[in-house]
């Protein structure tokens, strides 16, 4: 009887561990289907794409993305077939890249943002803040004034004209701000955008009228610099490398990455312009392989949490953004207090602008 029991008992014991053998063969996988797409994006985005936390964020979400950069301004006129989306640095190039891809009328979402600040070298803010263009909030954060700071511009003063700029033996020549080419960076655009605005009494230029009216002051701010750059990237590159223009026009996000980064010089100021545009950047879907991919940069907590890292404004995100540089609050300004934030020209009449401002065209 003995024997009996035991050799049921195997029986038993070989029949359960067949059957959850076959119970597991029958359970399916449920692996995360991987979507590849491939975009162009501005180039104050590449090292969030390049991260790899962001890499594997997007893997979570079944994505990997593929990245090429443009200056923002440019992204129409490339073969944009080629591409699952574009992500410029504002809205404004928005609607001629959905018209130049054939998506118009694209779900666009804008997941995060950025407003322009102008990066200064220690010394040259303290000469603005002496001279009446800016106005110093502590050692390394302050306000560019900006009607006195065109206004000297359109004077073409130098820096040898403003008092205490002798025993600073790197300040001559004329006073500018050192921008990207207004024609195809998004961040010079927006540039001539909030200046226009200053030159207009403090109006949009809407009109032939108004194009005629600002275009002088706009080809003096372009024509002093020389040759123009693309993308922010290289002069920000330029300016924390030790070399470049005592004054770079950048964006926030730049330094606050940098800040996070522990990377700043020691001797950078940021100006925060007192009238600004600010730079919401624009996720355009091309392919349908990309067409949730804008929402999931703009909802996921992880995603924003990473674009905060990377120095963006989550949009409605002030809170975040506060908390995640709070350490670095002598530099920047999270509620943008003091800041007249205005809207661009259109498309078209900014890009008159710009050409008028680079010594080209005569009408919109």
């Amino acid at each position: 009887m003995r024997r009996i029991l035991g050799i049921a008992l195997a029986v038993l014991l070989l029949g359960g561990v067949t059957a959850v053998a076959l119970l597991g063969k029958k359970t399916p996988t449920t692996a995360t289907k991987t979507v590849k797409v491939k975009g162009v994006i501005g180039s104050e985005k590449s090292e969030f794409f390049r991260d790899p936390d962001v890499v594997k964020a997007l893997a979570d979400k079944g994505y990997t993305v593929q990245t090429e950069t443009s200056g923002s301004w440019a992204m129409d006129q490339l073969a944009l077939k080629e591409f699952d989306f574009a992500f410029p640095g504002s809205s404004e190039p928005a609607p001629e890249i959905e018209a130049a891809a054939g998506v118009k009328g694209a779900q666009t979402t804008k997941p995060f943002f950025s407003p322009l600040v102008v990066i200064a070298r220690s010394n040259a803010a303290k000469v603005l803040a002496d001279n009446g263009l800016a106005r110093l909030t502590g050692k390394n954060a302050g306000t560019l004034l900006m009607g006195p700071y065109l206004k000297a511009a359109d004077e073409k003063r130098g820096w040898q004209q403003l008092s205490g700029s002798a025993a600073y033996a790197e300040l001559t020549g004329t006073v500018f701000i050192k921008t990207t080419d207004p024609a195809t960076s998004n961040s010079g655009a927006l540039f001539l955008a909030a200046t226009s605005n200053v030159a207009n009494g403090s109006n949009v230029v809407s009109d032939q009228a108004g194009i005629d009216r600002t275009a002088p002051l706009m080809q003096k701010l372009i024509s002093v610099q020389g040759a123009l750059e693309p993308s922010t990237d290289d002069p920000f590159r330029a300016f924390i490398s030790g070399s470049g223009e005592p004054l770079i026009l950048a964006y926030e996000s730049q330094v606050a990455s940098l800040l996070q980064q522990k990377q700043a010089p020691a001797d950078m100021v940021v100006l925060y312009p007192d009238t600004t545009v600010n730079s919401p950047h624009t996720f355009v879907p091309i392919s349908e392989n990309a067409k949730e991919l804008g929402s999931l940069l703009a909802t996921d907590p992880k995603l924003r949490q990473l674009a905060v890292r990377h120095g963006f404004r989550p949009q409605n995100g002030v809170a975040e953004f506060t908390a995640a540089t709070a350490s670095h609050a002598a530099y920047l300004n999270p509620e943008l207090t003091g800041i007249r934030q205005v809207s661009a020209p259109t498309v078209k009449i900014l890009m008159a602008l710009a050409a008028r401002a680079k010594g080209e065209g005569t009408t919109p």
